[in-house]
């Protein structure tokens, strides 16, 4: 992700749990992209009709305690339908989209950013990219789904291909130049799931479709791919899409407990260590996924070697990751619904910083100015995820499909524009907050999921 970045949403990268049938989740920005079918809750197959109580697995007879054990340390009953744990996954990594990209300029010149910059790139795409697979569970391709697809990810990803145009010219002395099919950023991450999520039909017809697309994934690094629609990382990151397609909540199970967490950590020190090694020795374009031997230098057979090795360690530091997510709400929880907004638009502070040079104080400050300028990119990706920047922005952000172009010429239910955080509060907004407050009044609590299916768009 070196030129790249969401939901979010659909998503994440625009992401999440249920939403009822009666309530759907807009698109990358809600459902999940191009999902109008709601995610099944934790401990639900898609396709299941009974949400099992809590959302936090299937209920045993005779198992009282160790249920109720299990939900306290999944937070999976939290309030509003929305798994917690999923939610924090979804910040956090967003967080992790917005350090990296801040530590780029700084790379080559600091053997200790450098090593940062490979543990986490090690496992951030990967696990954001799972995300995405797994929200995407419920795409089917109808055409509601598609229309969501269509004005979740596709209308942001021409806007902000113009937009980041626009910034490389005024900061980075280049050339105006729209070009779609060449991926500014973070926009290769729009496209990307843009055609992953029209392909997850077909991945559900295939016979071990994570092995088969494990092998197109390494055949990608063998074949000279060029630039074009960011397809090298398309391609290169598909495993990831479809591992999360194939996953289910009680996969994630082992991960929400405490006995995960006691050895998450000392992993993740062990890796840290391992990418301080690492630093100088290893070129970081391994971890960014769209360079193959021919650019990397090295024989086919080495290539293949190291991309197997690489998914091996990147499952390892994804697992571990999760199990260090908290599984309660936390202070932080909230803004993994609304993750689409700083993974587009963090770039529009750090793209002009690096081309006005800001990074050179950076370099001569040494850690310690690295560590302020990280601590303010984290803040940074807090205030685009306000409420004022999502009123503001969520044209761009989250469009609504234009009703001419739909064939009974109304916009789709759950459409960003009609019910993301961040919209004007139109009338129809208003009575679905209403009625959803009645049925808060009866339940004890929200119930909609209101996220997408995309770590990105949510």
């Amino acid at each position: 992700m070196h030129r790249e970045h969401p939901s979010a949403p659909a998503a994440p990268p625009a992401p999440d749990s249920p939403a009822p049938a009666s309530a759907p989740s807009p698109p990358y920005g809600g459902e999940d992209t191009g999902a109008s079918a709601t995610v099944p809750p934790p401990g639900t197959a898609p396709g299941s009709g009974s949400a099992r109580a809590g959302g936090s697995g299937s209920a045993r007879a005779g198992g009282g305690q160790p249920r109720a054990r299990f939900r306290r340390l999944s937070g999976a009953s939290a309030p509003g339908g929305r798994d917690p744990f999923l939610d924090n996954a979804k910040f956090l990594l967003v967080v992790l989209v917005v350090a990296g990209h801040n530590w780029d300029p700084l790379v080559e010149g600091m053997r200790g950013v450098k090593a940062a910059y490979l543990l986490v790139y090690a496992f951030h795409m990967p696990a954001f990219v799972m995300l995405c697979g797994y929200f995407s569970r419920s795409f089917t391709g109808r055409p509601e789904q598609v229309r969501r697809l269509l004005a979740g990810v596709l209308l942001p990803y021409l806007v902000f291909e113009a937009v980041y145009a626009g910034v490389y010219a005024l900061f980075l002395d280049q050339p105006f130049a729209v070009t779609p099919t060449e991926p500014r950023f973070v926009c290769w991450f729009l496209a990307a799931l843009f055609v992953w999520r029209l392909t997850s039909p077909l991945w559900r017809a295939v016979r071990w479709p994570v092995a088969v697309t494990v092998v197109l994934s390494v055949g990608a690094g063998l074949t000279d791919l060029g630039s074009e629609l960011a397809l090298s990382r398309v391609l290169m990151f598909l495993p990831w899409f479809v591992l999360g397609l194939r996953l289910r909540s009680e996969h994630l199970r082992p991960l929400r407990n405490r006995a995960a967490r006691r050895w998450a950590l000392p992993l993740m020190a062990l890796a840290a260590v391992g990418a301080y090694w690492a630093a100088p020795r290893v070129d970081r374009r391994w971890v960014l996924m769209e360079h193959g031997s021919a650019q990397l230098g090295v024989e086919p057979y080495v290539y293949a070697g190291v991309r197997l090795g690489l998914f091996a360690v990147s499952a390892v530091l994804v697992a571990a990751f999760l199990a260090l997510v908290p599984s309660r709400r936390t202070g932080f929880t909230a803004l993994g619904a609304v993750t689409v907004y700083p993974f587009l638009l963090h770039g529009l502070l750090l793209k002009p910083v690096e081309g006005l040079g800001g990074y050179g104080p950076v370099y001569d400050g040494g850690l310690l100015a690295v560590a302020a300028t990280t601590v303010v990119a984290v803040a940074w990706a807090v205030l685009l995820s306000s409420a004022p920047v999502r009123r503001a922005l969520w044209p761009l952000v989250e469009p609504r499909f234009p009703r001419w172009l739909s064939p009974d010429g109304r916009a789709d239910e759950g459409t960003p524009g009609g019910g993301s955080p961040g919209a004007p509060r139109r009338p129809a907004a208003k009575a679905a907050r209403r009625a959803g407050k009645r049925v808060r009044g009866r339940a004890g609590g929200p119930t909609t999921q209101g996220g997408t299916a995309s770590p990105v768009r949510t």
